[in-house]
């Protein structure tokens, strides 16, 4: 399975502008994050202390990640990139090396 970074922001046109909607909204977005953590289709989430945007982290292939991420729309905007590990990244290193040297 590969790693995927997932930068998110909020899309401000499906904020509620009243305060007691507002509330419930986030509520209910944070009710979602708590469920997809637990169940393990994220496995970190963060936000910005401006509440704007933040970031997660799933393992997962496409498809199940597009599962995950399509829950969010039209209320959060991604941008997702796999990621590697440092281990695999020494290992690519050394190998650009060896052949570098051939």
């Amino acid at each position: 399975m590969t790693k995927f970074y997932m930068k998110w922001k909020m899309n401000p046109m499906t904020v509620p502008e009243n305060p007691g909607e507002r509330v419930n909204y986030w509520l209910a977005l944070l009710e979602g994050v708590k469920a997809q953590l637990k169940s393990g289709q994220l496995l970190d989430w963060g936000i910005t202390c401006d509440s704007n945007e933040g970031y997660c982290f799933a393992e997962s292939d496409e498809t199940s990640l597009h599962a995950t991420v399509v829950t969010w729309l039209p209320y959060i905007q991604f941008d997702i990139k796999p990621v590697i590990g440092v281990d695999d990244v020494i290992a690519n290193v050394k190998k650009a090396a060896a052949a570098g040297k051939k």
